[in-house]
């Protein structure tokens, strides 16, 4: 019989502190989709610092594990004091914060009956108090291996609190690791899993710490990691390994016999591919698949270099780039004159530097904070608007009659872009989670989508304020232009999203690269046709199939 591995599973809190936990765990769910959601976390870590002290003075005999929780709970927040913005930013930090206050509390509970029933029923009744869910810690986790893959980032390097060579946080310990990998694993992600779980087996073995789980457990999620990415063979060696520490591993034995049968049935298989046994429909299949997938890996591989910032624009275009000051489109810019970068030609692509206040910037973020949800997309099925593993991010939106300031941005966007407002969205405030990022999309709703009914036609322009500096990665990349554009705070980048026709510009398709480091604030104006009937004319040019093929590809620069 094949044992599938299934997790060590902890003691049930008692059923009126499991009742009150399961009502604020539900209410406050989804911190990792935005940094500034975090923040009163580290209220909470206080509040665990205070009363754990209280109870390690009750408990003498129970000092030994308890101290060592509390040393790591003091010394991290004592750093994340120093500069909350700073170490929230860093997702090291962000994804060993939430461990601490999830599974590392369930370790206490096992480590001290009452431990974690005594902690969690004296801060649960402040107010200011927020617990993270097992979904932000499965979401930070997931934020942790998109950053990874994303900047190319050393697996031992991001255990060592090192983001690009640079040391940002005190080093993952081998409990940090073990619960990463544990939480890939749970989400199917069992190649970036077995990772973690090889990086957790090299700390546990360095550090020698006394912890809930030991090399068995590790050794077990190892070989069953291998056998749920195909390689058999290895998950046979893993567990042989496992049986020489415990030879009497229930599941690590009913699998061996398991595994040898997948291994002489692919033995079978591969001699009957070297005689030619398998048909031409099956060659044609695998052969059509991989030339999908491979181009799909061109895609991803192309918006992921963009992310980086390794390709630049050949010469012979950029040098008809350049920057000016804007004084039409609205008589107060003869007065008033506006910084304007383009940064791409046909279609065009703007930055208009220094068009929003740090003053404005920090009245908006704090309007639109407490209306902040989960963001969504347009199903284009539906054309309704439903969350997305794509788009981790928290937005609120800002209407013009609430606030002069918000009034103020509209009519600024309406003085540079030259359109009306009349049709505009609200104002969408956003700030980007743990390793925060939108996958490359199109701004306006193509004919199938539908997207936009309630709004006048569809969206004609883009304009994307950036409301702060942002320390590594988070760029605006567009993927079929070849084009970064990194955060610059006060700034607003913008574009047309439709051809004079109102046929939507497939050149637009963009994407918000993963944060690396630091919190993304942003904030969109859209603009949609309506209105723009005399400000931009239309025409019935309509985009040929030669207009992409146009465009100049961009260089990776390691080929300078």
């Amino acid at each position: 019989m094949f044992y599938e591995m299934v997790p060590k599973v902890n003691n049930m809190f008692p059923v009126i502190c499991c009742i009150l936990l399961s009502y604020v765990l539900f209410a406050r769910a989804e911190l990792f989709t935005a940094i500034s959601e975090m923040e009163p976390l580290l209220e909470t870590h206080k509040r665990i610092i205070d009363d754990l002290d209280d109870y390690v003075d009750k408990e003498e005999k129970r000092l030994i594990i308890l101290k060592k929780h509390l040393m790591v709970y003091k010394r991290e927040h004592d750093m994340a004091m120093k500069d909350i913005p700073n170490y929230l930013g860093n997702p090291i930090n962000a994804f060993t914060l939430i461990k601490r206050l999830t599974t590392d509390l369930d370790d206490i509970e096992h480590s001290i009956k009452i431990g974690t029933e005594y902690i969690k029923n004296v801060t649960i009744n402040y107010d200011d108090v927020k617990y993270p869910s097992q979904e932000d810690l499965s979401g930070a986790a997931q934020a942790l291996i998109r950053l990874q893959d994303t900047y190319r980032l050393d697996v031992r390097e991001l255990s060592e609190g090192l983001l690009n060579g640079v040391i940002y946080s005190t080093p993952m310990t081998a409990s940090d690791c073990y619960e990463l990998g544990r939480s890939l694993y749970n989400d199917k992600d069992y190649k970036n899993a077995l990772t973690w779980m090889m990086e957790t087996l090299r700390k546990y073995k360095e550090e020698n710490e006394p912890y809930l789980f030991d090399e068995v457990d590790i050794l077990e999620y190892i070989s069953f990691s291998h056998y749920m990415i195909g390689d058999v063979k290895t998950a046979l060696d893993w567990t042989k390994k496992l049986l020489k520490l415990d030879p009497n591993h229930t599941r690590a034995s009913g699998n061996i016999p398991h595994y040898m049968k997948d291994i002489e049935e692919e033995d079978v298989k591969q001699k009957r591919r070297r005689r030619g046994d398998i048909g031409e429909d099956t060659k044609e299949k695998n052969s059509e698949y991989m030339a999908e997938l491979t181009e799909y890996q061109k895609d991803r591989m192309n918006y992921e270099s963009l992310c980086r910032g390794d390709m630049y624009l050949p010469s012979y275009f950029t040098k008809d780039l350049h920057c000016r000051y804007l004084t039409e489109n609205h008589p107060f810019l003869k007065l008033a004159r506006v910084k304007m970068e383009i940064i791409y030609l046909n279609p065009d692509v703007v930055v208009f530097h220094e068009v929003m206040s740090d003053d404005e910037i920090e009245y908006i973020k704090s309007l639109a904070k407490p209306r902040f949800k989960r963001a969504v997309v347009h199903d284009p099925r539906t054309g309704e608007l439903v969350p997305a593993n794509y788009r981790i991010s928290k937005s609120g939106w800002l209407r013009d009659e609430e606030s002069d300031v918000v009034s103020k941005i509209s009519q600024r966007v309406a003085d540079i872009t030259g359109l009306s407002m009349d049709t505009a969205e609200e104002l969408q405030v956003v700030n980007y989670g743990i390793g925060g990022h939108y996958e490359p999309h199109f701004d306006f709703a193509r004919k199938q989508e539908n997207a936009f009914r309630k709004f006048s036609g569809n969206r004609i322009a883009t304009v994307l304020f950036y409301m702060s500096e942002v320390a590594q990665g988070g760029a605006t990349v567009f993927t079929r232009l070849g084009l970064s554009v990194f955060p610059i705070k006060g700034a607003a980048l913008f574009w047309m999203n439709l051809h004079p026709s109102g046929e939507g510009d497939l050149s637009t398709r963009h994407a918000a690269c993963p944060v690396l480091r630091g919190s993304k604030w942003v904030s969109n104006k859209w603009i949609h046709q309506g209105g723009q009937e005399l400000l931009k004319p239309c025409s019935l040019e309509y985009q040929d199939e030669s207009y992409m093929r146009k465009i100049p590809k961009p260089i990776p620069k390691t080929s300078r």
